[in-house]
């Protein structure tokens, strides 16, 4: 790699990073915009300006003194999105407490698995969403519930769990309601608040993240306001947000994607934060986009895809639109151009990143080239760092070839919660973040994921990247969406599968059409082996296609067990 040019980048910034607090940058907003709206959540029927944002932040940092809330404390929070779940995000962070954010979908085994290893004191819970009853699930876990006062719960299995306080207006046993919980602030001072804030610094942890592992238990992500902050900040200044400026929010706030790009990109800039409805409906977007004349909107790829899909689509004005982020998972060239010319959305970007990462290492730019848009996770972000090694060797590569990405700076996390092992495995002792994500940079920088290092499928001993062939299948007319992954294989080791998501007009395709559209055109190892036509992919909560489900399951079907 002598004479050529390795693959590293650092990001430049005439913008310094914040050096400062989340409470303390709240603070100054809420003091610069008093009057702007600062969250609007339509199905709850809330429009709070800043400064009633503030009053609310205030109640509650007050609230958690009082039950005995302290810093350093972790304060679980599990609930679908809600200006409840944001107003705690913001007391916490004015008190120094860590906020635990715990995924909406998680059950018993998850749920107890969370609390325990966060060591959670607190928690802040929705009474139920969509096929989970959270209220039950906490008195299966903890049954003492039933003879304990509020905030003083000693559980066998929730060891460390003394106060839950439950969003619903119904009374149940040993648990705040929301309402009572915040009189509660009445018992202390804003001084007090205040106190405890100006001692705070930008280093300490003030949010964990459980990342959705697919094998094992899931793993805290660690992060300070330092690292989220500013994440949001420049997540914000890529979009040229400014107080004028007013996002749709229908990605989870328990995620990254919400509460940092989401909550904390609005904050820092005096925008507005708007929440559709508690969980992800296509039409309760694109209704807000047209009321509130929203210029910004956020989304994974199936969201937008969805919205692009809905029935109703062409009646909708969208025309107030300009930016947005598509992230969480791999763009289709094609969502991206129909999310440009149908949704008005030109300069929307693509942003790249994960949890232990704040969340985003590199983004598109409002004026990239359309090519660069549709191909690429855009260049390293302002004041981080990126290189890609050979995974075996860890020797930079260079441009133009694949290797693993890696990313240092202010974004990366400070450890996985009381996980030194699996720290030690993820940040090198040089401070380098190895994100586990094969990918390869241009002469310009700009960054190409090709896959996951677990995702790469090997045949007959050729590599071949999945993302490449769902591409390709992406342009024939009839599918809507694709993903390819590979099976077991008596004589390659591996061949692969496609899942293929037709379009809703679309006239029937067979496998056999499947496999003519690709002859010819792609190398006859990366032509699908085997092909299942499905409605819907297995994905997370937050829009992230589950692979290793669709392998489970494509080997379960095809009888592939004894391979």
């Amino acid at each position: 790699m002598s004479n050529a040019k390795p693959s590293y980048t650092s990001g430049t910034s005439s913008q310094p990073l914040l050096g400062m607090t989340i409470g303390d940058k709240f603070d100054e907003i809420c003091a610069t915009y008093p009057d702007n709206d600062a969250l609007i959540v339509h199905y709850q029927d809330i429009r709070w300006s800043y400064a009633d944002l503030k009053e609310q932040v205030e109640q509650c940092a007050r609230a958690l003194l009082a039950v005995g809330a302290k810093a350093g404390d972790r304060v679980g929070m599990w609930s679908p999105n809600n200006a409840q779940w944001t107003v705690t995000q913001f007391a916490t962070a004015k008190i120094g407490a860590i906020l635990v954010n715990i995924n909406p979908a998680y059950r018993l085994h998850e749920l107890e698995y969370a609390l325990n290893q966060s060591g959670a004191r607190y928690l802040v819970t929705a009474d139920s969403f969509k096929s989970s009853n959270y209220t039950q699930m906490l008195f299966d876990l903890a049954p003492e519930l039933n003879n304990c006062e509020k905030g003083q719960l000693k559980s066998e299995k929730l060891k460390t769990l003394e106060c839950i306080i439950n969003l619903s207006e119904e009374q149940h046993p040993g648990m705040w309601r929301w309402n009572d919980f915040i009189e509660e602030a009445s018992k202390t001072e804003l001084s007090e608040v205040e106190a405890i804030q100006a001692t705070l610094q930008f280093d300490d942890a003030i949010n964990i993240q459980y990342t959705s592992g697919t094998t094992g238990f899931p793993k805290g992500a660690t992060l300070s306001h330092h690292n989220i902050l500013n994440n949001g900040y420049f997540v914000g200044e890529s979009q040229n947000f400014t107080d004028k400026d007013r996002l749709i929010i229908p990605v989870p706030l328990y995620h990254c994607f919400g509460m940092v790009m989401g909550n904390l990109g609005c904050m820092t800039h005096g925008a507005t934060m708007i929440y559709p409805t508690d969980g992800f409906e296509p039409k309760a977007v694109l209704e807000a986009v047209e009321k509130e004349k929203a210029t910004a909107l956020y989304g994974v790829p199936t969201m937008f895809i969805a919205e692009l899909e809905d029935s109703d689509f062409e009646k909708y004005d969208l025309s107030s639109l300009r930016t947005g982020i598509m992230a969480g998972s791999i763009c289709p060239a094609e969502v991206m151009k129909a999310v440009n010319s149908k949704m008005n959305m030109e300069e929307v970007q693509i942003a790249y990143g994960m949890t232990e990462t704040s969340p985003v290492s590199t983004q598109t730019a409002a004026d990239d080239p359309f090519e660069k848009r549709v191909t690429t996770v855009g260049r390293t972000q302002p004041h981080l760092e990126t290189k890609i090694v050979n995974a075996a060797t860890g020797r930079i590569v260079a441009r133009g070839e694949i290797g693993e990405l890696c990313t240092r700076g202010y974004s990366v996390m400070l450890k996985y919660w009381n996980n030194e092992e699996a720290t030690k495995g993820s940040i090198d002792e040089n401070g380098w973040m190895h994100t586990e994500d094969l990918a390869t940079m241009d002469e310009e920088g700009y960054i190409q994921i090709v896959g996951r290092i677990k995702d790469m499928v090997i045949r007959g001993g050729e590599n071949v990247y999945p993302k490449e062939i769902e591409e390709f299948l992406y342009t024939h007319p009839g599918i809507s969406d694709v993903q390819v992954t590979g099976v077991p294989d008596k004589k390659y080791g591996e061949e692969l599968i496609a899942w293929v998501k037709l379009n809703a007009d679309a006239d029937s395709v067979t496998e056999d059409q499947l496999r003519a559209f690709c002859k010819g055109k792609i190398t006859h190892f990366k032509v699908p082996r085997y092909f299942k036509f499905v409605d819907e992919f297995p994905m997370t909560v937050t829009g992230k296609i589950q692979k290793f489900k669709m392998r489970e399951v494509s080997i379960k079907e095809l009888g592939l067990d004894d391979i």
